[in-house]
């Protein structure tokens, strides 16, 4: 590996697609980012073009390596990263999309998921895939997918179609596309699908029989970091090479990955589009009583998987582009925290942002968005800190689940993601939860996670402990507030929350 000077990550997620190269003390060479198309065909339903997203792809690859003058000579292997339940299903002959991919936000299988409940009952294959019903994960989309374009069912019932989450989409064309791309997905990704048994780690034949999937439509499912390697890029291909497809991690996991949480009980919080908690378990699948996720961690080579507990937050940072797009209340995103920087407090007001429903630990689609305690004092700055606010008051809520799941009380909170730069609600978080919050010197924790399983497969790292060196504090917020105001707070949110259930009859 002494030739190799760099590893690739694409991280593909929900608003962009970009390319990292990280050197081996872990940290960035270049980058480059490219945004896609958001599509709203209805109420509750998001999109993406899948044949965009390559194109992207693409472009962030060639970009990258033009700003650092690399070539593939100088990459030890490419790490993937992706939005993990966004759901595509395509042509294996001609790489053609038959619809576009359904992005892990949409609800339109909410009637399914009322369909396939048992008596009511949203838990019933908890014990077999880790997960509620809910119409977050991948499994009910391809059912939709199935269900309503006639085309795509005709073609899974022939065995021509092909069935993947975007880190199989991508590897698919990196690897070869219609001639020869590995079709493949790691467990964490198909942790996330409702398909797959979550002790097994393969694909739950009885899952398959419910949703009505046809197995010749899955990938194989690999390690996240794989020495037997996904394939090869292509010469002609964006990276100009043959190099290592060797690490897949969907992006919470990655991040889980990326912030060295390697020992049970350490955990990191993710404050992207989404919020995204996850705690270590070790190798033990925890099943949660307090709605919270069972999903796989991550899996080295041959180890044995890890497993984790995570909280889902549907709308995190996508709530500031609500107040930036819709309200028009400030041009760029940053903007935020000047205004909420302008009072001491939301001037008792909440927002919370049940745009699609409530995720963990509610798990309630019929909930929708509310802004409680409106009164005539009430300025555009409140609204600004109750928009920030919202995210630390749900992290709280998805911490206490945790606590009461494994017993353990957290002593610190690793943090990363878009939201981090926002000082204000570090310093909320720490506050709110009476707990120390720590910010890595390099917050592009996803995109390095896969970073480093790619490298762990090809020997550009040598060990997990290698990892641990790099990792380096780059801010802590210490709590401030008083616990009486803490509970005082909390209190308010929870009758907030309350207000937004069972909206859509």
């Amino acid at each position: 590996m002494a030739d190799k000077k760099y590893i690739g990550a694409i991280d593909q997620g929900t608003t962009s697609t970009r390319f990292i190269l990280f050197d081996h003390g872990g940290q960035i060479a270049a980058s480059h980012q490219v945004e896609h198309k958001q599509y709203f065909p209805q109420a509750g339903w998001v999109e993406h073009d899948a044949m965009e997203i390559w194109k992207n792809t693409q472009k962030v690859v060639s970009e990258t390596l033009k700003k650092v003058g690399a070539s593939a000579d100088e990459i030890a292997s490419i790490g993937i990263t992706n939005q993990r339940e966004t759901t595509v299903v395509w042509d294996r002959e001609t790489g053609k999309p038959y619809y576009n991919a359904i992005v892990w936000q949409d609800t339109r299988t909410s009637s399914i998921i009322e369909k396939l409940a048992e008596n009511g009952d949203k838990d019933c294959f908890r014990t077999r895939v880790g997960l509620p019903l809910a119409t977050y994960f991948s499994g009910p989309k391809l059912k939709w997918i199935l269900e309503n374009v006639p085309e795509a069912a005709a073609a899974a019932r022939s065995g021509r179609a092909l069935f993947g989450t975007m880190d199989t989409w991508v590897v698919w064309w990196l690897t070869g596309g219609p001639d020869g791309g590995a079709h493949v997905t790691d467990v964490t990704n198909a942790s996330r699908t409702m398909l797959m048994n979550i002790n097994t780690l393969e694909w739950d034949d009885e899952m398959l029989k419910v949703m009505e999937v046809p197995a010749s439509m899955l990938p194989e499912i690999r390690p996240s970091s794989d020495p037997g390697l996904y394939g090869n890029t292509l010469e002609d291909g964006p990276l100009g090479g043959k190099i290592p497809v060797a690490g897949i991690l969907g992006d919470q996991q990655a991040a889980l990955f990326g912030q060295t949480c390697f020992s049970p009980g350490e955990a990191k919080s993710t404050y992207g589009t989404g919020g995204f908690l996850l705690l270590n378990t070790d190798t033990e699948a925890v099943q949660s009583k307090h709605g919270l996720l069972t999903t796989v961690g991550y899996k080295i080579g041959d180890q044995p998987a890890v497993y984790a507990l995570e909280g889902s937050i549907a709308v995190a940072g996508s709530l500031v582009q609500w107040f930036r797009d819709n309200l028009q209340m400030i041009r760029e995103a940053p903007e935020i925290n000047v205004l909420a920087e302008q009072v001491e407090d939301n001037g008792g007001i909440y927002i919370v942002p049940a745009f699609s429903g409530l995720f963990a630990p509610y798990w309630n689609s019929s909930a929708r968005g509310v802004i409680a305690g409106l009164t005539h004092y009430v300025t555009k700055a409140h609204l600004a800190r109750a928009v920030l606010e919202a995210t630390g008051y749900q992290v709280a809520e998805l911490i206490e689940a945790m606590e009461k799941d494994s017993g353990v009380k957290l002593s610190e909170l690793k943090v990363d993601g878009g939201m981090v730069a926002s000082e204000l609600l570090m310093q909320f978080q720490a506050d709110i939860l009476n707990t120390k919050v720590i910010r890595p010197e390099v917050t592009e924790t996803t995109a390095l996670g896969a970073a480093y399983a790619a490298g762990l497969a090809v020997g550009f790292w040598t060990s997990q402990e290698d990892l641990r060196h790099n990792w380096k504090v780059g801010k802590t917020w210490d709590p401030q507030m008083e616990d009486r105001k803490r509970v005082k707070l909390m209190k308010g949110w929870k009758k907030a929350v309350q207000r937004t259930m069972e909206w859509v009859e």
